[in-house]
This record gives C-alpha cells, structure tokens and sequence, in this order.
C-alpha cells in the first residue's frame, strides 16, 4: 500500500483549477482523519479520497478526481 504522503497529492486536478489548495487541503485532512470523503468547496459534493480508492481494489473508471490507478 502507498504511504499516506503519497496519497495526499493525488488528483487528476491543474494547480490553476479554481479551489486546487482547498481542495487539495481538504483531501489531506480526510485522509489524515481516516475519513473516506470530503465536501468539495465549490459543489458541496462528496468526494471519494484517494486512500479509499486504493482500499476498495480497483478502478471503476469513472474519473475519480483521486484515482490512484489513474495515469497520464
């Protein structure tokens, strides 16, 4: 399994993207707290973390914004 530090920085997101640091922090902070989500700033929409998705085994290629089987 990654390491949580690596998981932080997970995210299919441009540094440019409205709300990214927020976002970002958010992310961090569920997995810290071993929660399996976090309420995105803009929408208010529950977002999977990226250590959740890792857990769960597989990628259901949806476009998670923390996909850790997602490559570029």
């Amino acid at each position: 399994m990654q390491s949580k530090e690596k998981l932080f920085n997970i995210a299919k997101l441009s540094k440019s993207y409205p709300f990214y640091d927020e976002i970002m922090k958010r992310h961090k902070e569920a997995i810290i707290n071993n929660q399996d989500i976090y309420i995105d700033p803009e929408t208010e929409f529950t977002v999977l973390t990226a250590e959740f998705l890792l857990k769960r085994g597989y990628c259901c290629e949806t476009g998670c914004r923390h996909c850790p089987y997602y490559t570029k």
